[in-house]
């Protein structure tokens, strides 16, 4: 089954959740505001290559017909780039790996990230762990003291923990040789939450 970019990822999850919750497919203008777009392209554009790739179907000239065609069952993951344990870099690539996980990882909307850097050392994350996380969403936010990947705007991804007091965020290292990140609650995006971590062939999984 052919990968998926970020976007797709994300709407193609949203699609699974909604059509197992309300049994019937939404409307485009429900998939804008659940992506949080303004136009109708980008959705219709990422419909189209779900389409494309067999995630999903639809019968022409008919509103609401959209059906999943294919779910995935946690057999493998992607392996979307690297994540710093450190300082700040990209995380993610446009040809993402697999990480198989029969039988030890039974969710969805998860990816992996392989860490560069100690700054997670006392957290007994190091370098060359694959990391399992799951993208945040409104029925499961991130929580004060989960160790995330988070987007600093401007700068990059980082692995930290996670506090926030209002409009402040601080991004908490798990090594005294690092300083906190403090900054403003806006500059911060939070991309994926820790659920286990992999090394070797041996796995951590976490809540």
């Amino acid at each position: 089954m052919e990968s998926l970019t970020v976007a797709q990822r994300e709407l193609y999850e949203w699609l699974v959740d909604y059509i197992r919750t309300y049994e019937h497919s939404p409307s485009i203008r429900q998939m804008m505001r659940a992506m949080g777009l303004r136009s109708p392209a980008p959705v219709q554009s990422r419909l189209e290559r779900l389409r494309k790739k067999g995630y999903i179907d639809w019968t022409e000239g008919m509103a609401r017909t959209l059906r999943i065609i294919h779910r995935e069952d946690a057999e493998s993951i992607p392996v979307l780039g690297m994540i710093a344990a450190g300082g700040l870099v990209e995380p993610f690539t446009d040809n993402p790996d697999n990480l198989d996980l029969v039988g030890i990882l039974q969710r969805s909307n998860c990816f992996a990230l392989r860490v560069v850097g100690d700054s997670m050392i006392e957290d007994l994350i190091t370098k060359g762990d694959v990391l399992i996380l799951r993208s945040p969403s409104p029925n499961q936010p991130v929580k004060n003291g989960e160790i995330v990947a988070a987007m600093v705007e401007g700068q990059g991804t980082t692995l930290k923990r996670f506090y926030q007091d209002r409009d402040r965020v601080t991004l908490k290292p798990a090594n005294e040789s690092y300083n906190p990140i403090e900054l403003m609650a806006d500059k911060v995006q939070v991309q994926g939450i820790l659920v286990g971590v992999w090394r070797g062939t041996i796995a951590a999984i976490g809540n």
